[in-house]
């Protein structure tokens, strides 16, 4: 007899797919180019001459974890401001989770030139260590999400095949575990469209809220952008960010539709979590807002249409995925 969803995913599973990591650095950073300011200034990255580690991906009680830790070199060339062609190595010898999204320490980058030396040649890579950083750290912090959504589904047993499972609370930094429990699994396309049947439940409010030194529109944009918004949840996201839209937190977790957005002061959006615990049909109300003062942003959560029993799990829930999420990518909290 098969094991039931909450028990079959209770127990340790792992899949190793260092092969697969390869390959996705492989088509991300291949031919990644960045311009200097002088006419004819390029640099390209043309291949990974070298790839060493292990890529990983776990499941421990209904949880998803990444488990990454690799070496990438990368060949490159160019053409200097004197039109002479330039080659060289990228060495980059660290990219893992604690890198990428625990942000324990920064990447490191060694750059050589395996041409002839010269000043212009000096001057091209001197102009993509300016430029390049930003944009590998961009693809580095889309890995995680990428690992997931590949190859989630080969760990997780779902009741349901229409429903996303329950997101994970991100979480700081931990000096114990060399991966971090990754937000949610993720969610798979359900052959029919069913629509949920509104249903009428006991509900209650549940308010979380905290300070953080930043500017209240960057938190907004946190909450908001699509693009940003994995940073914090670990998780793919879907998020257009305009009234009577359609949005998807956690790899599907949390769903629901934005109702109106004041930017950057307050968020009003319909909440939903995507679990067996959660009525079906049942959608409640989030109201963010944020105040902004001198040196720091205090964000308050405010989810009205909260099931009655389940206001402690729903307030440690928005406390863990949010607050804490934001804690997580560095954002210093104010007590």
């Amino acid at each position: 007899m098969a094991l039931p969803p909450s028990t079959a995913n209770w127990h340790w599973k792992n899949k190793n797919v260092t092969q697969w990591g390869r390959n996705w650095f492989t088509k991300e950073l291949e031919n990644l180019s960045v311009k200097g300011d002088k006419e004819g200034e390029e640099l390209t990255i043309t291949s990974i001459y070298e790839f060493e580690g292990d890529v990983e991906l776990g499941q421990r009680k209904s949880k998803l974890i990444t488990i990454y830790d690799c070496k990438v070199n990368l060949e490159w060339s160019g053409k200097a401001s004197d039109g002479s062609e330039v080659t060289g190595h990228l060495d980059i010898p660290e990219v893992s989770h604690e890198t990428t999204l625990d942000k324990s320490s920064d990447h490191q980058y060694f750059w050589s030139i395996t041409s002839g030396a010269s000043a212009a040649a000096e001057a091209l890579v001197a102009m993509a260590k300016t430029r390049a950083p930003p944009l590998l750290e961009e693809i580095f912090s889309r890995f995680p999400a990428a690992l997931i959504e590949t190859h989630g589904k080969d760990l997780t047993v779902s009741a349901d095949p229409s429903r996303s499972g329950t997101p994970a609370p991100a979480s700081a930094a931990s000096t114990t575990s060399a991966a971090t429990v990754a937000s949610a699994t993720p969610s798979v396309v359900p052959a029919v469209k069913k629509e949920a049947k509104k249903v009428s439940v006991n509900s209650a409010t549940v308010t979380v809220d905290a300070s953080f030194m930043a500017a209240a529109d960057d938190l907004f944009s946190l909450l908001t952008d699509e693009k940003r918004i994995p940073a914090w949840t670990r998780a793919p996201a879907q998020s257009a960010a305009k009234p009577d839209t359609d949005y998807s937190l956690f790899g599907g977790g949390v769903k629901g539709k934005y109702i109106s957005l004041d930017a950057p002061t307050k968020i009003v959006q319909t909440w939903a979590l995507q679990s067996p615990t959660w009525p079906s049909g049942h959608t409640g109300t989030l109201t963010t807002t944020l105040a902004q003062s001198s040196d720091s942003t205090k964000i308050t959560l405010s989810l009205a249409g909260v099931p009655l029993g389940m206001e402690d799990e729903i307030k440690k829930n928005l406390e863990g995925y949010y607050i804490h999420g934001f804690k997580s990518i560095g954002l210093g909290s104010v007590l």
